[in-house]
């Protein structure tokens, strides 16, 4: 942290006004959001060779015209850098109501229409005059690194699962078999460039609707479906199949902008991508979730299994026998409920294969009069968070606001134009979101944040219903219930 507030310094000649932490992804990398003039964010690596991949693709990237941050400052060391700030939104919260319902509003399809359109401008674009061995940990999708990956889902997966009872041998020979398949897509894919980790939470929507990608260090030349399985098979995303056929012509359309295109070679390609990147996800699940225990990837592989399902229905495994019954066999059992449509029935069929003990936390959000008291915690738990709104500006002071609450539109713009409500959440975000990944890690059930104000009417009630619907869209594999006490509302979101 000292470095990257050093880099500051150097860069702008001043200090930035606050340092504050954002939650990161997968990776091990720490990131800061330095406040000033201007507004930056650092990044805190652990790996040497991941920072130089991904400092020096971003300024391959940019050369090219493809939108990415830019790189500020880098430490000596290369540890440490500062790069633009693209801003909060990613384009999985971009579009949440959709992920949540199935139902994609016209805005949300035009959202994830511009990510498809960009996609390929990245792999061909891309990909011009590339020194690929940049890329991080290699240049291609080459035999070694797709049996890595088989390997992944068979140890990091299958193993782990304790009812499951397989013959290895055999088992290989049909990924061996498999391999061989995926290399040949790879070796006829042509000069591409594949992101790796093209997903809706590695791109941001920037304030003026326009998309730029964060994530992309561990690019290298494969094939181009692969990136689009990655994207439109995404486990959380719920995609209807005639939105992913739409996005996919999107793709297809703006990709012969740039090169020639065989566009029902590439459906057929995407068919074996999907599968692919299907056990791949399991054997990240599993490793992320059976083995480390890590909530948000047990909560995922009830979504994946069901993907895994369709695509067997739709016999892309049948030239692999033996592999085809072991996945029917762990996506058709009887311990993944088909009678329940509810999580907590998927989850408990998960815990039954090997993810015992899993509990769904819950994030209670609660609004309060100190008149009143602070409110009971129900759960067990013995409570929270309590956060006193009291020191910011007061819109029931004011005779035009005294019927309404923090949920009508006129308080709403009354404290965010005041501003002082916005600064004390930014306060608060970061708290939440450390503490709700502690406790997911930890396997925690409930966990409780309360905002108390003079009335409990208009900026508790801001405070907690903004805060609930973060939560919601960061975490929606989280059950997030809502109160507002003395306006007798309950929901959950």
């Amino acid at each position: 942290m000292n470095q990257l507030l050093d880099l500051y310094r150097t860069l702008y000649n001043t200090e930035p006004a606050t340092a504050e932490p954002i939650t990161g992804s997968g990776s091990q990398r720490r990131y800061y959001r330095l406040k000033g003039q201007p507004t930056v964010i650092g990044t805190a690596g652990t790996s040497i060779e991941e920072n130089r991949a991904f400092i020096a693709l971003t300024r391959h990237f940019a050369s090219k015209g493809l939108p990415v941050p830019h790189i500020l400052a880098v430490s000596d060391d290369q540890m440490e850098y500062l790069q633009t700030d693209l801003g909060d939104t990613s384009l999985y919260q971009a579009v949440s109501k959709g992920r949540r319902s199935g139902i994609y509003s016209p805005e949300e399809k035009a959202l994830l229409h511009k990510a498809m359109a960009m996609l390929p401008h990245f792999q061909i674009t891309g990909v011009e005059d590339l020194d690929t061995t940049l890329c991080y940990p290699t240049p291609k999708m080459d035999a070694q690194s797709i049996k890595f990956d088989l390997n992944y889902f068979k140890y990091c997966y299958l193993k782990l699962l304790p009812d499951l009872d397989f013959n290895e041998i055999t088992l290989q020979r049909d990924l061996a078999r498999l391999c061989a398949d995926i290399l040949s897509l790879t070796e006829n894919g042509g000069h591409t460039l594949i992101l790796r980790d093209f997903q809706a939470r590695n791109v941001m929507v920037r304030p003026d609707g326009s998309l730029a990608l964060i994530d992309y260090q561990g690019c290298r030349l494969g094939p181009a479906e692969y990136d689009l399985a990655s994207f439109l098979w995404q486990a959380s995303a719920h995609y209807p199949a005639e939105l992913r056929n739409q996005l996919t012509d999107t793709y297809i359309g703006e990709a012969s902008r740039l090169r020639a295109i065989d566009s029902q070679a590439v459906r057929e390609r995407l068919k074996l991508m999907v599968f692919f990147r299907q056990l791949q996800v399991l054997g990240a699940y599993g490793y992320r979730g059976l083995h480390q225990r890590k909530t948000y990837f047990l909560n995922s592989i009830p979504a994946a299994l069901s993907n895994l399902r369709d695509t067997l229905a739709a016999g892309v495994a049948t030239p692999y026998p033996y592999l085809q019954e072991i996945l029917k066999q762990i996506t058709e059992a009887p311990t993944h409920k088909e009678e329940s449509t509810s999580l907590e029935g998927e989850l408990e069929g998960a815990s039954r294969l090997g993810a015992s003990g899993l509990g769904k936390l819950t994030v209670t959000v609660c609004s309060f009069s100190y008149k009143r008291g602070i409110p009971q915690d129900p759960s067990g738990n013995g409570g929270g968070y309590v956060f006193d709104c009291r020191s910011t500006h007061n819109p029931g002071r004011y005779e035009q606001y005294k019927s309404l609450t923090g949920l009508d539109q006129p308080v709403i713009k009354f404290l965010e134009d005041d501003g002082e409500i916005t600064g004390f959440l930014s306060h608060v975000y970061p708290l939440a979101e450390h503490h709700v990944e502690r406790y997911m890690e930890r396997g925690f059930t409930h966990l409780m944040f309360c905002f108390g104000c003079t009335g409990g009417q208009h900026r508790s009630v801001y405070c907690a219903q903004h805060l609930a619907e973060h939560l919601h869209t960061r975490y929606p594999e989280v059950r997030v219930r809502l109160i507002h006490r003395e306006q007798n509302i309950e929901q959950e979101l």
